[in-house]
């Protein structure tokens, strides 16, 4: 068909229109308005042709695209699949405030007393300059509402270096010892919560140099306080730590040496074996148990404790929830030494929270001691949130 000219076509169809005319016409002369008719008929056959081409010719080129077409189109994707990723780059600010105001008896003195849970401010800065590395600086400074609003005290200093081989920091930063044991049971509305960790135990760590690595729900962290000559090998604390998280349930162990210090005076070393189990039931019910055994190997005797924390948080309703802890405290004195410090108790703990960044308290605690009077508080207090994030280029 492609090889047929026009002008054959016209000649075939004249003889066609010819043959098949009738009878009659054959016996008349071809008039002038024959031949015109004709040629109406051959044009309009001409223009059909013309598109039928046209159309098949969109309909192979789109089938089977041009050699040069193609390379264009494959470029194209390329250059699509080869446009490098947005890394990661931005910086939080950030700050607690958490007032509290109480009636305290202790010692058989009562008082009203505004004291600070733990209010802190802070800015973390992170940027991500290859795949799977990301530098991370982080501040973090204490309030003191219980002191004029005192604001200077660090709680954390550090930089950091995360890497596909484990992250890697150098300063003032948590401990595996608090990230895998306290933390867990650390729910409370209160500066010395958990309260049987609280009196011996380490939350914020100086001079640390510190290692993370994680792989699926399993968490390894290593890290060691390095202060100058203290310490035995010239190191102040190790601990080490393994963790494993997946479907609400946390459960970790942990391994701590360090070496105790009085106002430069070196009192001895002391080693800590410690456990922790922590599970949330359902959306509204949470439970954990931290345990510690701690040996004492002081100049002045050896003498073995332990510290056991207990917590549990139920949500009532939307707003409201229920929090309850029990603690036992034994530093391994007698009852009878006067450096005895141990005791045990329980706080109960109703909270209101409004919106997620506040939330406002009424606990109700206690700690009976071995060797002195007993201590109750009942106290009121609010913590406000703050927090937001840029990204940079």
């Amino acid at each position: 068909m492609e090889n047929v000219t026009y002008s054959n076509i016209g000649m075939f169809c004249v003889l066609i229109s010819c043959a098949t005319m009738p009878a009659y016409t054959a016996q008349r002369p071809v008039t002038m308005a024959d031949i015109q008719a004709l040629e109406a008929q051959l044009a309009e056959l001409k223009a059909r042709l013309i598109a039928q081409s046209s159309d098949s010719q969109s309909i192979q080129a789109v089938k089977r695209p041009k050699a040069k077409d193609k390379t264009r189109a494959v470029s194209a994707l390329h250059s699509t699949t080869q446009v490098e990723p947005k890394r990661e780059k931005e910086v939080r600010v950030y700050a607690t405030v958490r007032p509290t105001f109480g009636l305290i008896d202790e010692q058989d003195e009562s008082n009203l007393d505004v004291r600070d849970a733990l209010s802190h401010a802070g800015i973390k800065a992170v940027h991500e300059f290859q795949p799977g590395w990301r530098a991370e600086l982080h501040g973090e400074w204490s309030i003191d509402l219980a002191n004029e609003g005192n604001f200077g005290r660090s709680r954390r200093a550090y930089t950091a270096l995360s890497t596909p081989y484990g992250r890697f920091g150098i300063g003032k930063q948590r401990p595996a010892q608090y990230l895998f044991i306290a933390e867990y049971v650390d729910i409370f509305n209160h500066g010395a919560s958990p309260f049987a960790y609280d009196p011996e135990s380490i939350f914020f760590v100086d001079n640390l140099v510190t290692y993370r690595y994680e792989t699926g729900p399993v968490t390894f962290i290593a890290v060691g306080q390095f202060d100058g000559k203290e310490g035995d090998n010239q190191a102040d604390l190790i601990n080490i730590g393994l963790s494993y998280d997946k479907n609400g349930i946390h459960a970790a162990v942990t391994y701590q040496h360090n070496t105790a210090y009085e106002q430069e005076q070196k009192l001895g070393d002391s080693t800590l074996w410690s456990g922790a189990l922590a599970y949330q039931f359902t959306d509204d019910f949470y439970a954990a148990l931290a345990y510690q055994a701690k040996e004492y190997d002081y100049f002045t005797g050896n003498r073995d404790g332990h510290t056991f924390d207990m917590s549990m948080a139920y949500q009532l309703t939307k707003h409201y929830k229920l929090k309850a802890g029990f603690f036992d405290f034994d530093d391994g004195h007698i009852s009878l030494d006067p450096n005895n410090q141990s005791f045990d108790g329980y706080n109960l703990t109703l909270e209101w929270l409004p919106v997620d960044s506040l939330r406002l308290h009424l606990e109700y605690l206690t700690k009976s001691f071995d060797n002195k009077n007993e201590f109750d508080s009942i106290s009121v207090g609010f913590r406000y949130d703050f927090s937001t994030k840029w990204q940079y280029e």
